[in-house]
This record gives structure tokens, sequence and C-alpha cells, in this order.
């Protein structure tokens, strides 16, 4: 298990008015700092605001051309600050581009952090404005970049490296794609990060950054692993492999990989020596031609999606079978029987992988005659109709997006369909689909996506680490991720 970070947590508050900003600051429990953003405060009171703190304080007052929301004068907001140091704020944010000499001069740089915002990319002169920066008396530097991808962190992580200033910037990559120096601050030798409900930069909560990713235990040892695909910001994998890392106490951590593209993916992993990933949508068969080895039913299925990094080798290999199968096992399901599968994108070419290696007789249904056809040229499979035929088949499987979230209300095929005996969905969100429910009431057994999700992640898991996750922990983390997405939706 990794040792503390030295990292501080900084937690963002904002609101309209100082009562509720007091509020919020009182709220951030856990946190290292607290960053009082008074840009917004319609009634702005200094001393109030420092008043009865619990917790060391960054004062910031943001204005309108650097993101924030100040309109006054440049003197008001300025003198705003300048009130906070001689109060004892243990900081103050100022920005590169304002008038923040004066403050340095009168106060000292030591308790100043001088920042920087780019909310259009990384520009190219991002080294040589850095080093300016450190290269005043400003205690902490502070650069934040909209990262358009994954490598754009890398880039970031070589320039703050490069600076040799540890413990004295504070790096963001802003965006989806920037969460990586977020979590891992600690990797870039970072003095602080932010965490917060500032979305619209990509900030995610304290408590997600501290429970769900253990930000308080990464180091520069902690293995790095990650779910890489477009889009997957709705993913509960993350919680999952961080709920099984946690109760094995490994020094490890699992993050969402929102690639833009599959060069920005491998560039990414190579960047920041990543471990291993599960791969989704759209990159399972083209991460392929960068493997150099592809193991299992991977082969016949011609998906991959999960990837180890093994002495600089990378592998391939394909746990949607063994999760597809397990809950049938579980229940003893006879597998020597009629199965209709709906679909055949990768997931049903799994399915259909692990239905004819136990003995189905398998039949492929989709809107597109010629997309199942190409099913048969690999496995002894036909093609039906769509939808199927009523008391054509004994188990049904929906391997297609329909009746996902957000299209709650949709089903693959009309109810009068679901005359077999067991029907299995392996959509996961929501937990209980129509086609699920439609099915239970026309007395079908049935089985949710969330089985075989937890089942295909334990696999993923024992193949990284050597080692079965506890029984239990990932379902009750996936379970609790689902609760949790749906009440947000809500």
């Amino acid at each position: 298990m990794a040792v503390t970070s030295a990292t501080r947590l900084c937690v963002t508050v904002q609101a309209d008015s100082m009562a509720e900003l007091c509020r919020q600051r009182d709220l951030a429990s856990g946190a290292d700092l607290v960053e009082l953003r008074l840009d917004g405060v319609s009634d702005v009171d200094v001393a109030g605001c420092l008043a009865g703190r619990r917790s060391p304080v960054v004062v910031t007052c943001r204005p309108t051309w650097e993101g924030g929301r100040f309109a006054g004068s440049e003197e008001e907001r300025l003198s705003l600050l300048k009130r906070a140091l001689a109060l004892g704020s243990e900081y103050v944010d100022v920005e590169w581009r304002a008038d923040h000499r004066p403050l340095l001069d009168e106060f000292g740089g030591a308790r100043i952090v001088l920042s920087m915002h780019d909310f259009t990319g990384m520009p190219a002169d991002l080294s040589d404005r850095l080093r300016a920066m450190l290269g005043t008396q400003a205690a902490i530097v502070k650069c934040a970049v909209d990262a358009h991808c994954l490598a754009d962190a890398v880039r970031l992580l070589q320039i703050v490296t490069e600076t040799d200033a540890p413990g004295r910037v504070v790096p963001i990559a802003m965006g989806e794609c920037g969460l990586v120096s977020r979590i891992c601050a600690s990797r870039f030798g970072a003095a602080w990060t932010y965490a917060g409900r500032l979305s619209n930069v990509g900030q995610v909560d304290a408590r997600t950054l501290v429970e769900t990713y253990r930000f308080r235990s990464i180091g520069p040892t902690t293995d790095i692993y990650g779910i890489a695909g477009r889009p997957i910001g709705h993913s509960i994998s993350p919680a999952m492999h961080n709920a099984a890392f946690a109760e094995a106490r490994r020094d490890s951590v699992y993050l969402p990989l929102p690639a833009r593209d599959l060069d920005d993916l491998v560039d990414f992993m190579r960047g920041f020596h990543v471990t291993g990933a599960s791969v989704t949508i759209p990159f399972k068969v083209s991460i392929i031609a960068r493997l150099d080895e592809v193991i299992g039913a991977a082969r016949s299925i011609g998906a991959v999606n999960t990837v180890r990094v093994d002495g600089g080798r990378w592998v391939g290999m394909n746990s949607d079978v063994t999760g597809f199968i397990a809950p049938l096992r579980r229940r003893a399901v006879r597998l020597r029987t009629r199965a209709s599968v709906l679909g055949a994108g990768g997931s049903a070419r799994a399915v259909v992988a692990g239905l004819t290696d136990a003995g189905a007789s398998v039949t492929v249904h989709a809107r597109k005659r010629e997309t199942a056809a190409r099913l048969t040229e690999t496995w002894p499979v036909t093609v039906g109709e769509w939808p199927p035929a009523p008391g054509s088949w004994d188990l049904l499987v929906n391997c297609t997006p329909v009746g996902m979230h957000p299209a709650v209300d949709a089903s693959p095929v009309p109810a009068t369909c679901l005359t077999g005996g067991l029907v299995y969905d392996l959509v996961y969100n929501p937990a209980e689909t129509r086609l699920l429910r439609e099915a239970a009431r026309a007395g079908c057994d049935v089985i949710g996506g969330l089985e075989m999700l937890v089942a295909q992640a334990e696999e993923q898991s024992e193949w990284w680490t050597g080692v079965r996750p506890a029984p239990g922990v990932m379902h009750q983390a996936a379970a609790i991720r689902l609760q949790e997405f749906t009440a947000a939706c809500d």
C-alpha cells in the first residue's frame, strides 16, 4: 500500500452570498485547503469569509477575463485580495496576466498563488510561461490548461517535471481528458490539486477523489489502470475496480481514459506507464493491431476488452465470454438449448462464442441481416428474422444498446415475442430495463447486465493482479454507483 501522498487537496467553494460561501466553507470536511471564490458573491465581506475558518484558505476573486464571475474594476478586485492578505489569509490567488507585482512587492511571495488559465488548449509556450512564473517570488505557481486529449496530460507532466520545482507547482489539465492530473497530482509533484463542483473545468467532488480514486494513497509507484473508450463518462467500472483494489490493499488506481483516438490512447498508456486497461467502444477491434499478443477467445471473437502490459509486451484478452457465462453457470441453466441473440456487434460475438462452445443451438437476429450473416463465417450459427418469432427460443440474449440510459423506455423487441424461458439483457444501466420488466410479466426468468459486467470485471482484475477480488466487493460498488447515478438523474 502506498504511503500517504504529500500533495494536498484544495476544495473550491462558490456561492452567490457570503453566508452561503461560509456555509460551504465549513462543509468542506477532509480538505487540506479551501479555495474561497469571492467572484460572484453579491455581498463580499473579506473579514467575514476568514472569520471562524477551520482550514487554511486560498482567497480567489477570478475576473471574467480569466473564466471567473467578477465583472468589477481591477482596482476593486486587487484591493479585495490585498485586504485578505492583510487579515491573515493563508494564500491569495492572483493571475499572471493581472498587475500582480504590487502584491508580491508589499507582502512577499510566501502567501501568493500566481495562476494562469488557458481555456483554448495547451499553449505552445507553456514551458516558457511556467519558468517565467517560477522566476517570481510567488510561493505557488498554478497553470491550468484545457486538455483536448489524454496525451495533453502527458505533455503537461513532462513540462512540469522539466521545471524541477517539486511542491511549488499546481498543474491542472482541465476537462474530462485531464482528470488524471487531479487524481494522480502527486505524480506531477503538485503542491495540491482542486476538487469541487466546477464541472465546466472538469472538477470532481472531494468525496469521489478520496473515496473512489483513493487520492490520499497515490504515489510515484502506484500502478495505473483504466477504462479506455469514448464516451465513458457514466461508466461504473472505476467504482468496481477501485473498490477491489482498496479491499486488497493494492497500490493501484483505475481511471477513466476517454481517448480521442487510438493513437491518443497508446501515447497516454506509454507516457503514464499504464499497467493495464479495460477496452470498450470504439477501440475493442482496432487495439489489436497495437498488441504483441492476443490470447484465448479474443482471437476468434476478433475483439479485445482487456490489455495487460507485461514486461513491456502488450497482451490482449477478452473477458466477456466468461463474464457472460458466469451468471448462467451460477443458476445451473441448461446451455444445450435454443438461444436467440439480438445484435451482431462485439458483445454479440462474445455471447455467440460462449453459447456455441457450451453446445447451444444459436440463431442471430439483427436489423441488418447481412451483419448477422458475418457471424456464420466463424461460428455454427443461423441467421433469423427480426424480431425473433414467438416460441422460437428458450434463451433470449439482448446484445444491443436498446433500453440503455437515457432511452430507458425502449425495448429491442415487442412484448409479444417474449414467450421463452429466460431473458438475459446485457444492458446494466438501468438495472431493470423495460425488456426485463416485460419478460418477467410474461413469466420468463430474467438476468440483468450488471451480473455480466461484474463477472467480466472480476476476470480482468484477476488476470492483471493474479488475485481474484473478494466476493461481492465489485458487485456492491457497482450497485451503489448505479443507485447514485439514478438518483442524480431523477
